[in-house]
Protein backbone atom coordinates (compact mmCIF):
# COMPACT_ATOMS: atom_id res chain seq x y z
CA UNK A 1 0.00 0.00 0.00
CA UNK A 2 1.61 3.39 -0.84
CA UNK A 3 2.36 5.47 2.34
CA UNK A 4 0.82 9.02 1.86
CA UNK A 5 2.69 11.96 2.75
CA UNK A 6 1.01 14.93 4.45
CA UNK A 7 -2.32 16.01 2.23
CA UNK A 8 -3.75 19.24 3.61
CA UNK A 9 -7.46 20.72 2.90
CA UNK A 10 -7.81 21.25 -0.95
CA UNK A 11 -9.88 24.38 -1.76
CA UNK A 12 -11.19 26.90 0.37
CA UNK A 13 -13.49 28.23 -1.71
CA UNK A 14 -17.47 27.67 -1.85
CA UNK A 15 -17.85 27.53 -4.96
CA UNK A 16 -15.34 24.88 -5.80
CA UNK A 17 -17.63 22.39 -3.37
CA UNK A 18 -14.88 22.36 0.04
CA UNK A 19 -16.62 22.97 3.73
CA UNK A 20 -16.79 25.37 5.71
CA UNK A 21 -14.91 23.50 9.35
CA UNK A 22 -17.62 21.92 11.93
CA UNK A 23 -16.78 24.77 14.41
CA UNK A 24 -18.07 27.56 11.48
CA UNK A 25 -20.66 24.77 11.03
CA UNK A 26 -21.68 25.37 14.70
CA UNK A 27 -21.42 28.81 14.47
CA UNK A 28 -23.76 29.41 12.21
CA UNK A 29 -26.06 26.76 13.60
CA UNK A 30 -25.91 28.50 16.57
CA UNK A 31 -26.70 32.22 15.60
CA UNK A 32 -29.89 31.72 13.02
CA UNK A 33 -33.08 30.37 13.92
CA UNK A 34 -34.32 28.56 10.85
CA UNK A 35 -37.77 27.43 9.82
CA UNK A 36 -37.40 23.94 9.52
CA UNK A 37 -35.24 21.63 11.71
CA UNK A 38 -34.50 18.38 10.44
CA UNK A 39 -33.27 15.72 12.96
CA UNK A 40 -32.37 12.64 11.30
CA UNK A 41 -30.08 12.29 8.43
CA UNK A 42 -31.32 9.27 6.68
CA UNK A 43 -33.07 9.70 3.35
CA UNK A 44 -36.46 11.00 4.57
CA UNK A 45 -34.94 13.49 6.43
CA UNK A 46 -32.22 14.05 3.66
CA UNK A 47 -34.88 14.36 1.16
CA UNK A 48 -37.26 16.48 3.44
CA UNK A 49 -33.94 19.14 3.46
CA UNK A 50 -33.70 19.47 0.15
CA UNK A 51 -37.25 19.72 -1.06
CA UNK A 52 -37.23 22.30 2.14
CA UNK A 53 -34.81 24.60 1.29
CA UNK A 54 -35.77 24.30 -2.75
CA UNK A 55 -38.87 26.14 -1.48
CA UNK A 56 -37.14 28.80 0.11
CA UNK A 57 -37.06 28.16 4.07
CA UNK A 58 -34.07 28.46 5.94
CA UNK A 59 -32.90 24.44 6.63
CA UNK A 60 -30.76 23.06 9.14
CA UNK A 61 -30.46 19.04 9.19
CA UNK A 62 -28.22 16.98 11.91
CA UNK A 63 -27.86 13.80 12.11
CA UNK A 64 -25.99 11.53 15.47
CA UNK A 65 -24.39 9.62 13.47
CA UNK A 66 -23.55 9.89 9.49
CA UNK A 67 -25.44 10.44 6.86
CA UNK A 68 -27.57 7.53 5.76
CA UNK A 69 -25.08 5.88 8.46
CA UNK A 70 -28.18 3.74 9.43
CA UNK A 71 -31.16 2.33 8.01
CA UNK A 72 -30.75 4.30 4.84
CA UNK A 73 -27.21 2.47 3.97
CA UNK A 74 -28.83 -0.62 4.64
CA UNK A 75 -31.69 -1.36 2.23
CA UNK A 76 -31.70 -3.93 -0.38
CA UNK A 77 -30.24 -1.24 -3.10
CA UNK A 78 -32.77 -1.47 -5.48
CA UNK A 79 -35.15 1.07 -7.20
CA UNK A 80 -38.03 -0.82 -8.11
CA UNK A 81 -41.72 -0.80 -8.63
CA UNK A 82 -42.91 -3.49 -5.86
CA UNK A 83 -43.60 -6.64 -7.95
CA UNK A 84 -44.98 -8.94 -4.63
CA UNK A 85 -47.21 -5.34 -4.17
CA UNK A 86 -49.46 -6.32 -6.55
CA UNK A 87 -50.16 -9.70 -5.10
CA UNK A 88 -52.19 -7.42 -2.28
CA UNK A 89 -53.72 -5.26 -5.55
CA UNK A 90 -52.24 -2.57 -4.58
CA UNK A 91 -51.48 -1.20 -8.60
CA UNK A 92 -51.97 2.11 -7.71
CA UNK A 93 -49.07 1.74 -5.11
CA UNK A 94 -46.82 -0.19 -8.04
CA UNK A 95 -47.72 2.53 -10.70
CA UNK A 96 -46.51 5.44 -8.51
CA UNK A 97 -43.22 3.74 -7.60
CA UNK A 98 -42.69 2.94 -11.20
CA UNK A 99 -43.06 6.90 -11.99
CA UNK A 100 -40.58 7.51 -9.19
CA UNK A 101 -38.44 4.88 -10.03
CA UNK A 102 -38.31 6.50 -13.47
CA UNK A 103 -37.74 9.52 -12.41
CA UNK A 104 -35.16 9.25 -10.28
CA UNK A 105 -33.01 6.95 -12.83
CA UNK A 106 -33.32 8.05 -15.87
CA UNK A 107 -33.63 12.17 -14.60
CA UNK A 108 -32.95 13.03 -11.61
CA UNK A 109 -29.49 10.43 -11.35
CA UNK A 110 -28.95 8.78 -13.83
CA UNK A 111 -25.37 8.86 -13.10
CA UNK A 112 -26.23 6.97 -9.65
CA UNK A 113 -28.58 4.43 -10.75
CA UNK A 114 -28.25 1.29 -13.50
CA UNK A 115 -30.59 -1.01 -15.61
CA UNK A 116 -31.03 -4.38 -13.82
CA UNK A 117 -32.60 -6.96 -15.20
CA UNK A 118 -34.44 -9.79 -12.88
CA UNK A 119 -35.50 -13.77 -13.35
CA UNK A 120 -38.09 -15.07 -11.68
CA UNK A 121 -37.28 -18.60 -11.76
CA UNK A 122 -40.29 -20.96 -11.89
CA UNK A 123 -39.42 -24.73 -9.56
CA UNK A 124 -41.85 -27.56 -9.64
CA UNK A 125 -43.52 -27.23 -6.40
CA UNK A 126 -42.77 -23.83 -5.67
CA UNK A 127 -45.04 -21.33 -4.48
CA UNK A 128 -46.07 -20.01 -7.95
CA UNK A 129 -46.38 -21.22 -11.78
CA UNK A 130 -44.85 -19.96 -14.62
CA UNK A 131 -48.61 -18.58 -16.17
CA UNK A 132 -49.57 -16.57 -13.06
CA UNK A 133 -45.31 -15.46 -12.81
CA UNK A 134 -45.77 -14.31 -16.49
CA UNK A 135 -48.88 -12.65 -16.71
CA UNK A 136 -47.39 -10.90 -13.14
CA UNK A 137 -44.56 -9.75 -14.81
CA UNK A 138 -46.25 -8.52 -18.00
CA UNK A 139 -48.72 -6.71 -15.40
CA UNK A 140 -45.34 -5.23 -13.61
CA UNK A 141 -44.05 -3.76 -17.18
CA UNK A 142 -47.57 -2.32 -18.32
CA UNK A 143 -47.80 -0.33 -15.01
CA UNK A 144 -43.81 1.00 -16.01
CA UNK A 145 -46.23 1.91 -19.63
CA UNK A 146 -43.82 -0.55 -21.05
CA UNK A 147 -40.72 1.63 -20.21
CA UNK A 148 -38.43 -1.07 -19.47
CA UNK A 149 -39.16 -3.59 -22.56
CA UNK A 150 -42.18 -6.62 -22.19
CA UNK A 151 -42.28 -8.82 -19.25
CA UNK A 152 -42.36 -12.07 -20.10
CA UNK A 153 -41.22 -15.94 -20.10
CA UNK A 154 -37.88 -17.05 -21.03
CA UNK A 155 -36.36 -20.93 -20.95
CA UNK A 156 -33.95 -22.06 -18.51
CA UNK A 157 -31.73 -22.92 -20.44
CA UNK A 158 -31.34 -18.92 -22.29
CA UNK A 159 -31.64 -17.94 -17.88
CA UNK A 160 -28.48 -19.93 -17.24
CA UNK A 161 -25.86 -18.13 -19.77
CA UNK A 162 -27.14 -14.64 -17.82
CA UNK A 163 -26.88 -16.45 -14.73
CA UNK A 164 -24.16 -19.06 -14.94
CA UNK A 165 -24.94 -20.00 -11.00
CA UNK A 166 -28.41 -20.58 -11.69
CA UNK A 167 -29.95 -23.95 -10.54
CA UNK A 168 -31.56 -25.72 -13.12
CA UNK A 169 -32.85 -29.15 -11.42
CA UNK A 170 -36.52 -28.99 -11.45
CA UNK A 171 -36.68 -25.41 -13.52
CA UNK A 172 -39.49 -25.47 -15.46
CA UNK A 173 -39.26 -21.44 -17.05
CA UNK A 174 -37.87 -18.18 -15.61
CA UNK A 175 -39.66 -14.98 -15.90
CA UNK A 176 -38.10 -11.65 -16.67
CA UNK A 177 -38.69 -8.01 -15.66
CA UNK A 178 -36.59 -4.85 -14.92
CA UNK A 179 -36.22 -2.76 -12.41
CA UNK A 180 -33.06 -0.34 -11.61
CA UNK A 181 -30.07 -0.38 -8.66
CA UNK A 182 -27.94 1.93 -7.04
CA UNK A 183 -25.43 2.33 -4.38
CA UNK A 184 -27.67 3.81 -1.54
CA UNK A 185 -25.28 5.44 0.50
CA UNK A 186 -23.64 7.41 -2.74
CA UNK A 187 -27.56 8.14 -3.75
CA UNK A 188 -27.81 9.62 0.06
CA UNK A 189 -24.47 11.68 0.22
CA UNK A 190 -25.81 13.63 -3.47
CA UNK A 191 -28.93 14.46 -2.05
CA UNK A 192 -27.32 16.08 0.82
CA UNK A 193 -24.84 17.78 -1.64
CA UNK A 194 -28.30 19.22 -3.72
CA UNK A 195 -29.65 20.29 -0.18
CA UNK A 196 -26.30 22.37 0.93
CA UNK A 197 -26.76 23.53 -2.95
CA UNK A 198 -30.15 24.69 -2.29
CA UNK A 199 -29.35 26.76 0.84
CA UNK A 200 -29.38 23.87 3.87
CA UNK A 201 -26.84 23.63 6.91
CA UNK A 202 -25.94 20.29 7.33
CA UNK A 203 -23.88 18.90 10.43
CA UNK A 204 -23.34 15.26 10.93
CA UNK A 205 -22.09 13.52 14.03
CA UNK A 206 -24.08 15.85 15.75
CA UNK A 207 -26.61 14.04 19.11
CA UNK A 208 -29.72 15.47 20.22
CA UNK A 209 -29.75 15.83 24.35
CA UNK A 210 -32.59 17.53 24.30
CA UNK A 211 -35.35 19.57 23.22
CA UNK A 212 -35.59 23.02 22.93
CA UNK A 213 -39.13 24.93 24.51
CA UNK A 214 -40.92 28.18 24.40
CA UNK A 215 -44.15 28.15 25.68
CA UNK A 216 -44.97 24.64 25.48
CA UNK A 217 -43.83 23.96 21.50
CA UNK A 218 -40.69 22.90 20.60
CA UNK A 219 -38.47 25.44 19.37
CA UNK A 220 -34.68 23.71 18.75
CA UNK A 221 -32.86 21.17 20.18
CA UNK A 222 -29.80 20.96 22.07
CA UNK A 223 -26.89 19.10 20.31
CA UNK A 224 -23.63 17.71 21.34
CA UNK A 225 -20.89 17.32 18.44
CA UNK A 226 -19.09 13.71 18.97
CA UNK A 227 -16.02 14.63 17.10
CA UNK A 228 -14.95 17.07 20.20
CA UNK A 229 -17.43 17.00 22.60
CA UNK A 230 -18.52 20.44 22.16
CA UNK A 231 -22.18 21.44 23.06
CA UNK A 232 -24.21 24.24 21.37
CA UNK A 233 -27.94 24.50 20.33
CA UNK A 234 -30.30 25.35 17.12
CA UNK A 235 -33.66 27.33 17.42
CA UNK A 236 -36.59 26.45 14.46
CA UNK A 237 -39.70 27.31 13.86
CA UNK A 238 -40.69 24.11 13.35
CA UNK A 239 -38.69 20.59 14.52
CA UNK A 240 -39.37 17.34 12.32
CA UNK A 241 -38.32 14.08 13.57
CA UNK A 242 -37.06 11.89 11.38
CA UNK A 243 -34.55 9.64 13.41
CA UNK A 244 -36.31 6.06 11.98
CA UNK A 245 -35.68 3.78 13.88
CA UNK A 246 -35.23 6.20 16.64
CA UNK A 247 -38.27 7.95 16.03
CA UNK A 248 -40.44 7.26 19.44
CA UNK A 249 -37.39 8.07 21.27
CA UNK A 250 -37.31 11.44 20.11
CA UNK A 251 -40.84 11.87 20.53
CA UNK A 252 -40.46 10.69 24.33
CA UNK A 253 -38.41 14.01 24.94
CA UNK A 254 -40.96 16.15 23.52
CA UNK A 255 -43.43 13.94 25.38
CA UNK A 256 -42.62 11.50 28.05
CA UNK A 257 -46.08 9.81 27.86
CA UNK A 258 -46.26 9.46 23.97
CA UNK A 259 -47.29 5.87 23.14
CA UNK A 260 -45.42 4.16 20.28
CA UNK A 261 -46.31 5.26 17.00
CA UNK A 262 -43.98 2.53 14.89
CA UNK A 263 -42.82 -1.33 15.15
CA UNK A 264 -39.21 -2.01 13.71
CA UNK A 265 -38.76 -5.15 11.19
CA UNK A 266 -34.74 -6.25 10.25
CA UNK A 267 -33.22 -6.96 7.02
CA UNK A 268 -30.36 -8.61 6.68
CA UNK A 269 -28.38 -9.12 3.58
CA UNK A 270 -24.66 -10.54 2.52
CA UNK A 271 -21.95 -9.82 0.27
CA UNK A 272 -20.08 -12.39 -1.16
CA UNK A 273 -17.48 -12.67 -3.85
CA UNK A 274 -18.48 -13.94 -7.14
CA UNK A 275 -17.41 -16.86 -8.41
CA UNK A 276 -18.20 -15.95 -12.28
CA UNK A 277 -20.28 -13.00 -13.66
CA UNK A 278 -23.66 -12.24 -13.30
CA UNK A 279 -25.45 -10.25 -16.05
CA UNK A 280 -28.64 -10.40 -14.39
CA UNK A 281 -30.14 -10.33 -10.64
CA UNK A 282 -32.33 -13.30 -9.24
CA UNK A 283 -35.64 -12.89 -7.63
CA UNK A 284 -36.52 -16.18 -6.00
CA UNK A 285 -40.27 -16.54 -4.57
CA UNK A 286 -39.83 -18.61 -0.92
CA UNK A 287 -43.52 -18.52 0.05
CA UNK A 288 -46.72 -16.58 -1.28
CA UNK A 289 -45.20 -13.31 0.34
CA UNK A 290 -41.83 -13.55 0.22
CA UNK A 291 -38.80 -13.31 -2.59
CA UNK A 292 -35.18 -13.38 -1.95
CA UNK A 293 -32.75 -11.71 -4.06
CA UNK A 294 -28.76 -12.08 -5.34
CA UNK A 295 -28.19 -9.14 -7.05
CA UNK A 296 -24.75 -8.38 -8.82
CA UNK A 297 -23.82 -5.52 -7.22
CA UNK A 298 -20.44 -3.50 -7.22
CA UNK A 299 -18.88 -6.60 -8.89
CA UNK A 300 -20.03 -8.68 -5.76
CA UNK A 301 -23.48 -10.32 -5.13
CA UNK A 302 -25.74 -9.23 -2.40
CA UNK A 303 -27.96 -11.64 -0.90
CA UNK A 304 -31.49 -10.93 1.10
CA UNK A 305 -32.77 -10.49 2.57
CA UNK A 306 -34.41 -11.73 5.88
CA UNK A 307 -38.12 -10.00 7.58
CA UNK A 308 -38.66 -10.13 11.29
CA UNK A 309 -39.92 -8.11 13.90
CA UNK A 310 -37.35 -6.50 16.08
CA UNK A 311 -37.69 -5.30 19.52
CA UNK A 312 -34.35 -4.08 20.47
CA UNK A 313 -32.02 -0.80 20.35
CA UNK A 314 -31.40 0.46 16.86
CA UNK A 315 -27.49 0.91 17.58
CA UNK A 316 -27.31 -2.96 18.52
CA UNK A 317 -29.06 -4.17 15.70
CA UNK A 318 -26.72 -6.92 13.19
CA UNK A 319 -26.64 -9.91 11.49
CA UNK A 320 -26.52 -13.23 13.80
CA UNK A 321 -25.42 -16.41 12.46
CA UNK A 322 -29.35 -17.47 11.79
CA UNK A 323 -29.95 -14.69 9.81
CA UNK A 324 -26.53 -16.11 8.12
CA UNK A 325 -27.91 -19.55 7.98
CA UNK A 326 -31.34 -18.42 6.73
CA UNK A 327 -30.37 -15.95 3.81
CA UNK A 328 -27.85 -18.95 2.71
CA UNK A 329 -30.43 -21.41 2.93
CA UNK A 330 -33.07 -19.54 0.84
CA UNK A 331 -30.41 -18.26 -1.94
CA UNK A 332 -29.89 -22.25 -1.81
CA UNK A 333 -33.53 -22.50 -3.95
CA UNK A 334 -32.06 -21.38 -6.93
CA UNK A 335 -27.89 -20.98 -7.13
CA UNK A 336 -25.30 -23.73 -7.04
CA UNK A 337 -23.39 -24.62 -4.08
CA UNK A 338 -20.24 -23.05 -5.02
CA UNK A 339 -21.45 -19.51 -5.48
CA UNK A 340 -22.94 -19.88 -1.49
CA UNK A 341 -19.94 -20.90 0.10
CA UNK A 342 -19.42 -18.82 3.36
CA UNK A 343 -15.42 -18.36 2.63
CA UNK A 344 -17.02 -15.86 0.02
CA UNK A 345 -18.67 -13.83 2.57
CA UNK A 346 -16.88 -10.68 2.83
CA UNK A 347 -19.58 -8.45 4.49
CA UNK A 348 -22.36 -8.27 6.15
CA UNK A 349 -25.26 -6.13 7.23
CA UNK A 350 -28.60 -5.15 8.62
CA UNK A 351 -30.97 -2.73 8.88
CA UNK A 352 -34.69 -1.74 10.39
CA UNK A 353 -37.53 -0.89 8.29
CA UNK A 354 -39.85 1.59 10.32
CA UNK A 355 -43.62 -0.01 10.07
CA UNK A 356 -46.84 1.32 10.93
CA UNK A 357 -47.99 0.50 14.82
CA UNK A 358 -50.03 -2.65 14.77
CA UNK A 359 -50.00 -6.62 15.01
CA UNK A 360 -49.45 -9.00 12.02
CA UNK A 361 -46.54 -10.32 10.11
CA UNK A 362 -44.27 -7.81 9.33
CA UNK A 363 -43.54 -9.35 5.85
CA UNK A 364 -47.38 -8.63 5.18
CA UNK A 365 -47.06 -4.48 6.37
CA UNK A 366 -47.42 -1.94 4.23
CA UNK A 367 -44.09 0.36 3.40
CA UNK A 368 -46.26 3.60 4.24
CA UNK A 369 -45.06 6.81 5.34
CA UNK A 370 -46.56 7.87 8.55
CA UNK A 371 -46.43 12.09 9.78
CA UNK A 372 -47.73 12.58 12.77
CA UNK A 373 -47.87 15.59 15.44
CA UNK A 374 -47.04 15.86 19.06
CA UNK A 375 -48.32 18.13 21.85
CA UNK A 376 -45.60 20.07 21.33
CA UNK A 377 -45.58 20.88 17.69
CA UNK A 378 -43.06 18.52 16.91
CA UNK A 379 -43.53 16.63 13.18
CA UNK A 380 -42.50 13.18 13.58
CA UNK A 381 -42.14 11.31 9.89
CA UNK A 382 -41.42 7.63 9.45
CA UNK A 383 -41.60 4.51 7.32
CA UNK A 384 -41.66 4.31 3.13
CA UNK A 385 -38.93 3.18 0.49
CA UNK A 386 -36.24 4.01 -0.85
CA UNK A 387 -37.33 4.27 -4.11
CA UNK A 388 -39.82 6.49 -3.19
CA UNK A 389 -37.41 9.76 -1.25
CA UNK A 390 -38.80 12.45 -3.60
CA UNK A 391 -42.23 11.91 -3.25
CA UNK A 392 -42.02 11.56 0.56
CA UNK A 393 -40.02 14.75 0.70
CA UNK A 394 -42.84 16.84 -1.59
CA UNK A 395 -45.44 14.62 0.99
CA UNK A 396 -43.84 16.19 3.85
CA UNK A 397 -43.41 19.53 2.84
CA UNK A 398 -47.34 19.75 1.64
CA UNK A 399 -47.94 18.59 5.39
CA UNK A 400 -46.10 21.58 6.66
CA UNK A 401 -47.47 23.84 4.44
CA UNK A 402 -51.28 22.55 5.73
CA UNK A 403 -50.47 22.96 9.24
CA UNK A 404 -53.09 24.55 11.81
CA UNK A 405 -52.30 28.59 11.54
CA UNK A 406 -49.58 27.68 8.44
CA UNK A 407 -46.96 29.17 9.86
CA UNK A 408 -44.50 28.38 7.11
CA UNK A 409 -47.19 28.34 4.43
CA UNK A 410 -46.23 32.11 3.25
CA UNK A 411 -42.47 31.49 3.23
CA UNK A 412 -42.31 28.51 1.29
CA UNK A 413 -42.90 27.93 -2.52
CA UNK A 414 -45.86 25.98 -2.56
CA UNK A 415 -44.67 22.11 -3.75
CA UNK A 416 -46.42 22.27 -7.34
CA UNK A 417 -44.42 25.24 -8.53
CA UNK A 418 -41.05 23.62 -8.23
CA UNK A 419 -39.30 21.83 -10.57
CA UNK A 420 -40.79 18.12 -10.35
CA UNK A 421 -37.71 16.19 -11.91
CA UNK A 422 -34.57 18.63 -10.40
CA UNK A 423 -31.60 16.31 -10.94
CA UNK A 424 -28.91 15.59 -8.44
CA UNK A 425 -25.36 17.16 -8.46
CA UNK A 426 -22.96 15.26 -11.21
CA UNK A 427 -25.40 14.19 -13.64
CA UNK A 428 -23.99 13.25 -16.64
CA UNK A 429 -24.00 10.41 -18.64
CA UNK A 430 -21.58 8.10 -16.63
CA UNK A 431 -20.70 6.12 -19.72
CA UNK A 432 -19.58 9.30 -21.39
CA UNK A 433 -17.67 10.35 -17.93
CA UNK A 434 -15.81 6.79 -17.75
CA UNK A 435 -14.57 7.48 -21.55
CA UNK A 436 -13.35 10.63 -20.72
CA UNK A 437 -11.50 9.96 -17.91
CA UNK A 438 -9.78 6.86 -19.47
CA UNK A 439 -8.87 9.60 -22.13
CA UNK A 440 -7.81 12.45 -20.67
CA UNK A 441 -5.27 10.96 -18.22
CA UNK A 442 -2.36 13.17 -17.16
CA UNK A 443 0.50 13.82 -19.96
CA UNK A 444 2.74 12.17 -18.31
CA UNK A 445 2.50 8.75 -15.72
CA UNK A 446 0.03 5.93 -16.18
CA UNK A 447 -3.38 7.00 -17.56
CA UNK A 448 -6.58 5.60 -15.43
CA UNK A 449 -7.33 2.15 -14.96
CA UNK A 450 -10.89 1.20 -16.61
CA UNK A 451 -12.30 -0.27 -13.14
CA UNK A 452 -11.54 3.23 -11.39
CA UNK A 453 -12.76 4.86 -14.25
CA UNK A 454 -15.89 3.34 -14.44
CA UNK A 455 -15.99 3.28 -10.75
CA UNK A 456 -15.88 7.11 -10.51
CA UNK A 457 -18.54 7.82 -13.48
CA UNK A 458 -21.17 5.80 -11.91
CA UNK A 459 -20.69 6.99 -7.98
CA UNK A 460 -20.04 10.67 -8.87
CA UNK A 461 -20.86 11.31 -12.19
CA UNK A 462 -19.17 14.53 -13.61
CA UNK A 463 -17.88 15.29 -10.30
CA UNK A 464 -15.62 12.80 -11.47
CA UNK A 465 -13.57 15.19 -12.93
CA UNK A 466 -12.63 17.01 -9.64
CA UNK A 467 -11.45 13.93 -8.16
CA UNK A 468 -9.37 13.43 -11.47
CA UNK A 469 -7.66 16.73 -11.09
CA UNK A 470 -6.53 15.73 -7.32
CA UNK A 471 -5.23 12.84 -8.84
CA UNK A 472 -3.30 14.40 -11.55
CA UNK A 473 -2.24 17.19 -9.19
CA UNK A 474 -0.76 14.89 -6.80
CA UNK A 475 0.69 11.35 -7.89
CA UNK A 476 0.16 9.67 -4.32
CA UNK A 477 -3.65 10.18 -4.78
CA UNK A 478 -3.43 8.47 -7.95
CA UNK A 479 -3.05 5.23 -6.06
CA UNK A 480 -5.43 2.67 -5.40
CA UNK A 481 -6.25 1.93 -2.08
CA UNK A 482 -6.51 -1.11 -2.06
CA UNK A 483 -4.54 -3.10 -4.85
CA UNK A 484 -8.08 -5.33 -5.14
CA UNK A 485 -10.21 -2.45 -5.20
CA UNK A 486 -10.87 0.48 -7.76
CA UNK A 487 -10.89 2.65 -5.17
CA UNK A 488 -7.90 5.74 -5.01
CA UNK A 489 -6.65 8.27 -2.29
CA UNK A 490 -8.10 11.10 -4.00
CA UNK A 491 -11.65 9.94 -3.49
CA UNK A 492 -10.48 9.83 0.58
CA UNK A 493 -9.44 13.19 0.43
CA UNK A 494 -12.17 14.04 -1.71
CA UNK A 495 -14.53 12.67 0.95
CA UNK A 496 -12.85 14.95 3.46
CA UNK A 497 -12.76 18.38 1.92
CA UNK A 498 -16.40 17.82 0.19
CA UNK A 499 -18.33 15.04 1.79
CA UNK A 500 -18.55 15.29 5.25
CA UNK A 501 -16.49 12.20 5.92
CA UNK A 502 -15.09 12.35 9.60
CA UNK A 503 -14.28 8.93 10.91
CA UNK A 504 -12.79 6.26 8.93
CA UNK A 505 -15.98 4.42 8.73
CA UNK A 506 -17.35 7.23 7.08
CA UNK A 507 -15.29 6.81 4.43
CA UNK A 508 -14.98 2.76 4.07
CA UNK A 509 -18.05 1.75 4.85
CA UNK A 510 -20.47 4.76 3.01
CA UNK A 511 -17.89 7.29 0.67
CA UNK A 512 -16.11 4.12 -0.70
CA UNK A 513 -16.34 0.43 -1.51
CA UNK A 514 -13.61 -1.11 0.52
CA UNK A 515 -15.46 -2.07 3.97
CA UNK A 516 -18.58 -4.52 1.61
CA UNK A 517 -15.75 -5.55 -0.51
CA UNK A 518 -13.67 -6.77 2.77
CA UNK A 519 -11.02 -4.93 2.32
CA UNK A 520 -10.98 -2.47 4.85
CA UNK A 521 -7.46 -3.74 6.37
CA UNK A 522 -5.84 -2.58 9.55
CA UNK A 523 -3.01 -0.96 7.20
CA UNK A 524 -5.88 0.82 4.73
CA UNK A 525 -8.07 2.05 7.62
CA UNK A 526 -4.33 3.48 9.11
CA UNK A 527 -3.66 5.73 5.88
CA UNK A 528 -7.41 6.77 5.70
CA UNK A 529 -7.47 7.87 9.54
CA UNK A 530 -3.96 9.51 8.79
CA UNK A 531 -5.58 11.38 5.85
CA UNK A 532 -8.59 12.62 7.23
CA UNK A 533 -6.29 14.02 10.30
CA UNK A 534 -4.49 16.54 7.64
CA UNK A 535 -7.77 18.69 7.53
CA UNK A 536 -6.35 22.71 7.48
Amino acid sequence: MTTLQSVPALGTHPASGSLPSRAETRDQLSRATYDLLVIGGGILGISTAWHAAQSGLRVALVDAGDFAGATSSASSKLLHGGLRYLQTGAVKLVAENHFERRAVSREVAPHLANPLTFYLPVYKGGPHGAAKLGAGVFAYSALSAFGDGVGHVISPATAQRDVPELRTDDLKAVAVYRDDQMNDARMALMTVRAAVDAGAVVLNHAAVTGLRFTRGRVTGAELKDSTDGTEFGVDARLVLNATGPWVDHLRKMEDPNAAPSIRLSKGAHLVLKRTRPWRAALATPIDKYRITFALPWEDMLLLGTTDEEYEGDPADVSVTEADTAQILDEAAFSIKDQQLSRDLITYSFAGLRVLPGGPGDTSKAKRETVVTEGRGGMLSVAGGKWTTFRHIGRTVMNKLAALPGHPLAEDMEPMNRLPRKLPLPGIANPNAVAHRLLIDGPAPGPRMAPDTARHLATHYGSLAFDIARLANENPELAERVHPDAPEIWAQVAYARDHEWAETADDVLRRRTTLTIRGLATDDVREGVEKLLADRD
